[in-house]
């Protein structure tokens, strides 16, 4: 690239520093305790300043607050995403970095402060604009540009919240070697593979031989998934594991519409299922319609070869005449 062609490139892209990504966009619905509820199981937080009315009644603020780290999920768009956005300043952006080749992105860091705190009934603001575009960087990934969006959150009363800043990399790829010539057909893709690390292989290995094992406390007995070191009940590191008769019941559910894995078998129904021996497991449910998957429903697992590389259980309905 010539330096009057990156001086084109670059006087097109600093012409949208400051363009404005978000006007100011108050949140579809006000802040409320379901989902601060949802979040914070979600996130394994049980601060009581979010879920306990009773204790933040007595506390200075005098009532619950949102989680400042959900500062962003407020403004959120939810499922609609998908069928596509407006154009506006960022895609704009990213559309003539990918003209001029800087087909890469890569999301590097995000960094939010905080200024007030916010209760259930108040409402979200969010404006988004583009702050900052960095030189031309060589990075590992390729040669490309940072650029910035700082958004700005406000409650109903005009009053600042807090801010984001997020960064991303846009790049040219590096050349990847050409693949060698073969005639051989390509590999059929795999699910995910399973990571196994030094406290859980043994599990996995256990489903490659056919057993769905559950980890056992030596000193209590208590039963616990997924695998892990200690026990949570009396600290034990001492353990043993039983093998579950697979018997269960659906807690939750959901079916995976998009975007679709390669390696996986639609539709695609995910489950929380409670095993007959106490504990839950997350599975696929098949051998029925998606539509006859509700909570409460009993469910028999199998360990079924997947892929060619992968067993795993799989759930089925627990009536007659449907496998097993």
């Amino acid at each position: 690239m010539t330096t009057d062609e990156q001086k084109a490139i670059e006087s097109e892209i600093y012409a949208f520093v400051g363009q404005e990504v978000y006007p100011l966009t108050p949140a579809a619905d006000d802040i409320n305790e379901a989902m601060i509820r949802q979040w914070a199981e979600v996130m394994g937080d049980n601060n009581p300043a979010y879920l306990d009315k009773d204790w933040a009644a007595k506390s200075i603020r005098g009532s619950t607050i949102s989680p400042p780290a959900m500062m962003y999920v407020w403004g959120q768009e939810g499922f609609q995403v998908t069928k596509g956005r407006a154009p506006n300043a960022m895609s704009n952006l990213v559309s003539v970095f990918d003209k001029h080749g800087y087909t890469g992105v890569l999301g590097t860091n995000v960094k939010q402060e905080y200024f007030k705190e916010v209760s259930p009934g108040d409402n979200v603001t969010i404006e988004m604009i583009i702050d900052n575009i960095s030189e031309r960087k060589t990075t590992g990934r390729g040669t490309g540009y940072f650029f910035e969006t700082l958004s700005t959150f406000t409650d109903q009363r005009g009053e600042k919240i807090g801010t984001q800043r997020f960064k991303v990399l846009k790049f040219i790829p590096q050349e990847q070697p050409a693949a060698a010539a073969s005639e051989d057909k390509l590999d059929v893709p795999t699910r995910i593979a399973s990571p196994r690390g030094y406290d859980n292989k043994w599990w996995w290995e256990a489903c490659d031989d056919g057993k769905v094992l559950i980890q056992r406390c030596k000193s209590c007995q208590t039963l616990r998934h997924p695998p892990r070191p200690m026990c949570g009940e009396c600290q034990s590191m001492e353990w043993d594991s039983i093998e579950s008769t697979l018997d269960g019941e659906i807690l939750s559910h959901t079916e995976l519409h998009h975007p679709k894995i390669p390696g996986y078998q639609y539709p695609l129904v995910c489950a929380v299922i409670k095993l007959a021996e106490g504990t839950n497991l997350v599975s696929n449910v098949i051998g029925c319609d998606p539509s006859e998957v509700h909570i409460g429903m009993k469910v028999k697992g199998v360990l079924e070869q997947v892929d060619e590389k992968t067993m795993l259980p799989q759930f089925y309905p627990a009536s007659p005449g449907i496998r097993p």
